[in-house]
């Protein structure tokens, strides 16, 4: 594929295949199209199909070594002894479902959210499916729309779009008809239609790796973190297993069944095997969690990163205040005539067929009352700060061009209107100028901005999002540092911010280094910047970034899209433009800026909970490891067979694993994933194995005779249940009134498999006399008391869990 540079033009003869480019294509030649199957078929990212979402929940390396073991076990033992097999079919199961379940909460929300682009049918105007677009259709564009297939350009109307997700080039590039719209760009200004030249798998986006004009994967330390204790686990695993095999088969003169399932007890509890699982689940009930806050989650580990999150950056436009705004007055300036100002702005209204919301406004306050001829029009631009229109007053009148924007853009510096709008601005009025450009320049000259005469300022009033507030107040409390980034005026965005609890220097951006390194320090000096460009926007992103920050932006219009890709976490208004909701990782369909706590929240549930699981399951990982390097040096039976682990598994972690890592947890989310949760496991699994060994040893001195080796392992599981209790325990601080319930219930369970007659023969489970029951528990104790010890001294040295 050719590379194209931006406002490359195709051949002409390409837009005639449009037999009318202003009714666009028939209902017939629509039906054409589609069974020529000439149709915009690229899959749309969402979530993993069943297909995809049963093998990655089967087809696993575990679930490879479990499944071999336990159609060993069926084979060579009794039920009891294969139940580890069952209870893996019965996570895989639940893994299965939850993610389901997510992912028809994702689908349905993606729906919601979905890019409904406008095209031209029949000569009638209509919302489709991105999917619905077949060749040669007729799509209107105009400022946030993203181009979602190639096309030419039919009609232009000062249509500037950005395409420097595709070719890195930041200005914006004006399109003319002719010119080649590529899909992935977006408007940035002005407005009109191009012809689709290439759909589906064709289109340029499509052919970009990974989607890049879409977005950019997140970073999931959790993930990544699982994955690396996985990969050293199977380390572990091989060379312990083989010796394990060799030792119980060859060098123990042992039944042959006996020892088979003795070797299996010893390899089953290595495998970490529900931890995975739990990941999966935490992630897919938080995505449902917040679905049902209509929050749609695209792509799962930013619940994750926004809990990491130490910096966010506002858009205070769509983000601390509403969309809506209202004009509050009218000063006009020297000896200006208020009635024909107001026809003025009355016809610049009517004259932009898509005003952003300032204009709007403007359009309510002053209907278009004239029959005025537009000749010439300038749409608004983030970059330009302002927009324009020349009128044919007509009846001998003269052609006027008009600007309306930024007042510190187009006056003087030392122009007397300047004062007054700083005081309007210190009250967090939005104010605008009306100025008349100069004769004989045109509207889209470059220059038009110079010297121009002001007429009149349009005051505005922004209305305050009701919820800002408590929200920028959840974020300090978290220490999660604002940073209020807007195009508006420094000093009116500072008034804002300070209304809803915000305060901070107030920075005009335009003044700020370009150096990367002097940017990021005023950025850390500095709460609130105006006059910012989308391009600066994604500078201060990365400059935060380079002081090890973790970047959230959130935004709705389309001087946002840079910053939101280029930011660790990008969230999007649900109202804002298709070019924002492309490239976010979050979207609030709510346009609630109040859910960003409850994503947070979520996030640090995950984090938090996972981190306590995984120290359970990787204790166990620890002690079985250990306990067959014992084993194997020692020359003697593996003590457990297949069912005693299952059962302390089951008690000790599978049941508490699954209630803590779905439990409320406010912890802040801190780094080091994999180093945290093996500082606790190794020392944990340590004194969980060699007192387990111990009691085993003593067991052996003090049992003679038949049915010794089954009270030896009745004596070593009680250790081992004993300390793998108190290591729950530890893990389930701070306590409340179910997590202590949850420890009581699942000793209480174990009490009764000791106590029932049957429970007693299903589990080979029997204490003998006296004396070696009391000494296993004192073994636990003394045990117990070191991981007390052990935990405090990796506490004081990486506090909490």
């Amino acid at each position: 594929m050719t590379h194209l540079e931006a406002g490359d033009r195709v051949d002409a003869v390409q837009p005639a295949r449009v037999t009318s480019p202003v009714t666009g294509l028939t209902s017939a030649e629509v039906a054409q199209r589609v069974a020529g199957g000439q149709i915009n078929d690229v899959p749309v990212r969402s979530s993993r199909s069943l297909t995809e979402i049963v093998r990655a929940n089967v087809f696993t390396r575990f679930n490879a070594i479990i499944g071999v073991l336990w159609v060993i076990m069926l084979a060579v033992a009794p039920i009891q002894d294969s139940l580890f097999g069952f209870v893996i079919l019965a996570n895989t199961g639940i893994g299965i479902v939850q993610e389901w379940r997510a992912k028809k909460t994702l689908d349905s929300l993606a729906v919601i959210g979905e890019v409904r682009p406008t095209v031209r049918r029949d000569g009638k105007a209509a919302e489709i499916a991105t999917s619905g677009i077949v060749l040669d259709d007729l799509i209107e564009i105009g400022p946030g729309d993203k181009a979602v297939v190639d096309g030419v350009c039919v009609e232009a109307d000062g249509l500037e779009i950005d395409e420097s997700l595709l070719t890195g080039e930041a200005d914006p590039v004006v399109k003319q008809p002719g010119d080649r719209i590529m899909s992935g760009s977006f408007v940035v200004a002005g407005g009109g239609s191009f012809q689709a030249t290439r759909v589906g798998r064709e289109a340029y986006a499509a052919q970009l790796a990974e989607e890049a004009s879409r977005f950019t994967l997140v970073h999931s330390e959790l993930r990544t973190g699982i994955s690396t204790i996985l990969k050293y686990v199977t380390w572990m695993m091989v060379p312990t297993a083989i010796g394990l095999i060799i030792s119980q088969l060859v060098v123990k003169d042992n039944e042959l069944k006996d020892s088979i399932a003795r070797t299996v007890g010893g390899i089953v509890p290595m495998v970490p095997e529900g931890l995975v699982l739990l990941t999966s689940v935490a992630f897919a009930i938080g995505v449902i969690r917040l679905g049902r806050k209509q929050c749609l989650v695209q792509e799962l580990p930013a619940i994750e990163g926004l809990a990491r999150v130490d910096t966010v950056c506002l858009d205070k436009t769509g983000t601390l205040t509403e969309g809506g705004m209202d004009v509050t007055g009218l000063h006009v300036l020297g000896d200006g005539d208020e009635a024909y100002i107001r026809r003025v702005l009355g016809e610049l209204g009517s004259a932009d067929p898509r005003p952003n919301a300032s204009l709007r406004a403007i359009i309510d306050a002053y209907p278009d009352t004239t029959d005025w001829r537009l000749t010439d029009t300038l749409p608004f631009s983030s970059a330009r700060k302002y927009s324009g229109a020349t009128f044919d007053e007509g009846a001998g009148g003269e052609a006027v061009t008009w600007l309306l924007g930024a007042p510190d853009v187009l006056l003087e510096p030392r122009d007397p209107a300047l004062a007054e709008t700083v005081r309007m601005n210190e009250e967090g009025l939005r104010v605008l100028l009306l100025a008349r450009v100069r004769e004989g320049v045109d509207v889209d000259d470059p220059e038009a901005a110079q010297g121009v005469r002001p007429a009149a300022l349009v005051v505005l009033e922004q209305r305050l999002r009701p919820d800002a507030a408590d929200t920028l107040r959840y974020f300090a409390e978290q220490d999660v540092r604002a940073k209020v980034i807007s195009g508006d005026n420094a000093v009116s965005v500072g008034a804002v911010a300070a209304k809803l609890g915000l305060s901070g220097t107030a920075v005009d951006a335009r003044g700020l280094p370009a150096d990367r390194d002097a940017m990021a320090g005023a950025m850390d000096e500095g709460t609130v910047f105006g006059r910012v460009t989308p391009q600066q926007k994604r500078n201060m992103v990365g400059a935060l970034q380079s002081r090890g920050r973790t970047v959230a932006m959130t935004g709705d219009g389309v001087n946002d899209v840079l910053a939101l890709k280029d930011a660790d976490i990008g969230v999007a208004m649900g109202s804002g433009s298709e070019a924002t909701r492309a490239v976010a990782q979050i979207v609030l369909l709510n346009n609630s800026f109040a859910t960003l706590p409850s994503v947070v929240a979520e996030g640090r549930r995950v984090i938090g909970n996972i981190t306590r699981v995984a120290t359970l399951f990787l204790v166990k990982t620890v002690y079985s490891v250990l306990l067959a390097v014992l084993v194997v040096i020692s020359q003697v039976e593996y003590p457990f067979l297949p069912r005693h682990l299952t059962l302390l598994s089951t008690l000790t972690i599978g049941v508490p694993a699954f209630f803590l890592a779905l439990a409320p947890n406010k912890e802040r989310a801190r780094p080091n994933f994999v180093r945290r949760v093996m500082r606790y496991a190794i020392p944990g699994g340590v004194v969980a194995a060699l007192a387990t060994f111990a009691t085993y040893l003593l067991a052996r001195e003090h049992y003679t005779g038949a049915g010794s080796l089954e009270a030896e392992t009745s004596a070593a599981t009680l250790t081992l249940f004993l300390i793998s209790i108190w290591v729950l325990a530890i893990i389930a601080r701070p306590y409340t009134w179910w997590r202590i319930g949850l420890v009581a219930a699942m000793g209480g369970a174990f009490v009764v498999v000791l106590v029932v007659p049957w429970l007693q023969h299903f589990f080979a489970l029997k204490l003998v006399g006296m004396t070696m029951p009391w000494t296993a528990a004192g073994v636990a104790v003394v045990a117990a008391g070191m991981l007390e010890l052990l935990w405090r001294r990796v506490d004081r040295r990486l506090p909490g869990m």
